[in-house]
């Protein structure tokens, strides 16, 4: 069977391509950022990062989390050349970030957390003279575009002074996108902005990864990685903890949780039940047990079979399963206090 695709080409353009399911494979293993042993210490030893190594695939939407202070900016900005490197190396495409930054800058979009623009420029001239920082001809028509998706259009004569602090980080976005990068970087993009806007960037975030852009994004809404990552990645102490397939992570790190509710409270969880390594609500009515995420045996029918030959009345059952954000703060949760990253 093949695969058809679409390709956006930067003038509107949409390309078709077939591909066979071994070229499938062969184009998801395809890594587009390479990271290898990166550290970085700043004057005064401060480590920010620890011997990061990161390869990431084109076309994917790689989460990364972290506590602050964790170093995901740092890790971020190393990437696009703000900050340089103690050690260690990282390519964009093949092109090394220090000894061919220029080709390596040209292929990166970076949303930064900090908004940072020409208080009275117009908005329609901020993201055009951001294009042509890179090189890249005028193309009025993809900027409209650009500022339409962002539901800036109307505003493209306005100057920036005149905005809120939503549209603002809009016109940051729409700087970002302005050259047609192929690797985008969202550092924590929806901190403290309207809901609307979260939906919009969430949707455009669908549509690049769609026109095969590479999506890496910090955020501290977890529940947002959890709808829209392909793969997760923890930081914490400038340590790469793990990175990981999003479904893989949730089926081995998650746990379902039943929560017997008896009739009459028992001082004490029998004996005959300790096996199932069973917890006690404060009430004495509740009893909690825990279980993986896709276990074929459960140890369910065990247990409700050994609670009712205890004499125990059962009123209610519940279950619930850990989230992402459980998890991460599973991950992180013995992380000693960290001081801020250096800016």
């Amino acid at each position: 069977m093949h695969a058809t695709h679409t390709h956006y080409t930067g003038s509107g353009a949409l390309q078709l391509a077939v591909s066979t399911p071994a070229q499938e494979k062969a184009l998801k293993m395809t890594s587009i950022v390479q990271i290898s042993d990166l550290t970085k210490v700043y004057d005064g030893g401060f480590t920010a990062l620890k011997d990061v190594s990161l390869d990431i695939e084109e076309g994917e939407i790689l989460a990364l989390l972290g506590p602050n202070g964790a170093g995901k900016t740092t890790l971020i900005s190393t990437i696009c050349g703000i900050t340089q490197p103690t050690s260690g190396s990282i390519t964009v495409d093949g092109h090394d970030v220090i000894a061919d930054w220029r080709q390596a800058r040209r292929l990166i979009g970076l949303v930064p957390q900090e908004i940072n623009l020409e208080p009275f420029e117009l908005v329609g001239n901020t993201v055009r003279f951001s294009r042509g920082l890179f090189g890249k001809p005028r193309n009025d028509a993809l900027i409209d575009e650009i500022l339409g998706d962002l539901s800036l259009f109307e505003k493209k004569s306005n100057r920036i002074a005149e905005l809120s602090g939503g549209m603002k980080r809009r016109v940051l976005i729409a700087k970002a996108l302005s050259h047609e990068p192929r690797v985008l970087f969202l550092d924590e993009p929806t901190a403290g902005v309207d809901v609307e806007l979260r939906r919009d960037m969430w949707r455009l975030v669908e549509r690049l990864r769609n026109d095969g852009v590479t999506i890496i994004l910090t955020t501290h809404y977890i529940e947002e990685a959890e709808a829209i990552a392909d793969r997760i990645g923890v930081i914490r102490n400038g340590e790469l903890l793990l990175v990981e397939e999003k479904d893989r992570l949730m089926a081995r790190l998650g746990q379902k949780h039943l929560q017997v509710e008896l009739h009459d409270p028992v001082l004490q969880i029998p004996d005959a039940l300790a096996s199932f390594g069973l917890s006690l609500g404060q009430d004495g009515r509740t009893l909690h047990y825990a279980y993986k995420v896709g276990e074929q045996r459960t140890g369910i029918t065990r247990l409700l079979s050994a609670i009712q030959a205890e004499g125990l009345a059962l009123a209610d059952l519940q279950t619930s399963e850990s989230s992402l954000e459980d998890i991460f703060v599973g991950l992180v949760h013995d992380d000693p206090d960290t001081e801020g990253e250096p800016a």
